[in-house]
């Protein structure tokens, strides 16, 4: 087999795959059972001074026909207190200390507060410390969270505070729900974080019922704003993943929409050291992880690589700014016999395109190439793939 084992800020995981701090990381019983799956890390549920109470219900799918797409969140911090967790993490740590087991933090820009949470976690055994700075819900209220992460000069000002009692490394979680993810990733480097990770849940709001035009999920009658995660997020999760590995010179650990293994090979492509799952996990459980490495390692075997160096950050040169794409003509769309004549390209070119395919319901269409424009919209919606983009 290939070595999937990588070192992330000094901590050695056996393989890159990490639950995220969620619902999946609430107790140390359910942090062992993941572990003895064969998950290579953990971060623990969001652990703040005062334990948290959540709505109910809290949690919202979005679906695209009969299949889930997303899922919105109103939940909160963790249940238990600072005390309790520093037993939980004390008992992951006895069960697993070959597994890196990172505490997650969060309080308002209060200074003691911070330093006294870095502090109760490092000495129950933590190996990182993840500072929340990134939840969109609920805590900025209080001036928590993306309250936080939102304000680059705030953000390394808790970073600063948290590096001076710090006796493991500080991994920053930052929102996507910023102007410039960039910015406030630097602002967190330069105040001496030894990582980041990115991205937390996108705000939204997953949708209206109908029948009470009601916002859901409905909490007696009411909504509120919440975390967008799932598979929906995973080009935005990239985007930021990309945008902070370009930035800094920082490890990263990526996060937002993960589903299989080949997203987690997208997510290293683009720099991510380690790759964290949640909502996945809420609705398949913790056993996807045979098939999460069981998946890379094949592709690592098909590339002959033998670990993961050569796929960190291989995507990366290529990423640049609009003005040094390419213009000129490149492409044109092209059809082979086995086009069954639905139509369905004709119609996206004639109301979306260049109006370039002309034919008769159930014979192979025609494609004008000099009419072509190659954007490419036709072959996205052809449903057999009969429709591809070739030089020109």
């Amino acid at each position: 087999m290939a070595d999937l084992s990588v070192v992330f800020a000094g901590m050695h995981f056996p393989n890159p795959f990490m639950l995220a701090s969620a619902p999946p990381t609430r107790t140390a019983e359910m942090i062992k059972r993941a572990f003895a799956a064969g998950w290579g890390g953990a971060v623990t549920k969001s652990i703040a001074l005062d334990p948290a109470k959540d709505l109910q219900p809290r949690l919202q799918p979005l679906h695209h026909g009969k299949r889930k797409i997303g899922m919105e969140n109103v939940e909160l911090t963790t249940q238990l207190t600072v005390e309790e967790w520093q037993q939980e993490i004390a008992d992951v740590k006895d069960a697993y200390p070959d597994r890196p087991l990172w505490a997650s933090i969060m309080d308002a820009p209060v200074e003691g507060n911070w330093q006294r949470l870095a502090e109760a976690m490092s000495d129950a055994g933590a190996d990182a410390l993840e500072l929340n700075v990134s939840c969109p819900h609920g805590m900025p209220s209080k001036g928590m969270g993306a309250f936080i992460g939102q304000d680059a000069d705030l953000t390394g000002k808790v970073v600063s505070w948290v590096k001076k009692v710090a006796q493991v490394p500080v991994v920053v979680k930052l929102t996507p729900n910023v102007a410039d993810i960039a910015f406030v990733a630097q602002a967190a480097m330069n105040n001496g974080a030894d990582a980041l990770c990115t991205v937390n849940t996108v705000s939204g709001l997953i949708g209206v019922d109908l029948d009470t035009l009601t916002p859901m999920p409905s909490i007696g009658g009411v909504s509120t704003y919440g975390g967008y995660s799932g598979p929906g997020i995973k080009p935005i999760a990239l985007r930021c993943v990309a945008q902070i590995a370009k930035a800094t010179d920082l490890p990263v650990s990526g996060l937002g929409g993960l589903n299989t293994w080949r997203d987690a090979v997208e997510f290293m492509a683009v720099g991510a050291s380690t790759v964290q799952m949640c909502t996945a996990v809420m609705w398949q459980g913790y056993g996807i992880i045979e098939n999460m490495v069981q998946g890379l390692n094949d592709y690592l075997e098909t590339k002959g690589f033998g670990d993961l160096r050569p796929l960190i950050g291989a995507a990366l040169p290529k990423i640049v700014e609009f003005p040094e794409m390419p213009l000129a003509p490149r492409v044109r769309a092209s059809v082979d016999d086995t086009c069954n004549g639905c139509m369905l390209c004709i119609t996206s070119c004639a109301d979306g395109g260049f109006q370039a395919i002309t034919g008769i319901k159930g014979e192979v269409v025609t494609i004008d190439g000099e009419m072509c424009d190659g954007c490419g919209l036709c072959a996205m919606v052809c449903p057999l793939g009969s429709i591809t983009m070739v030089p020109r």
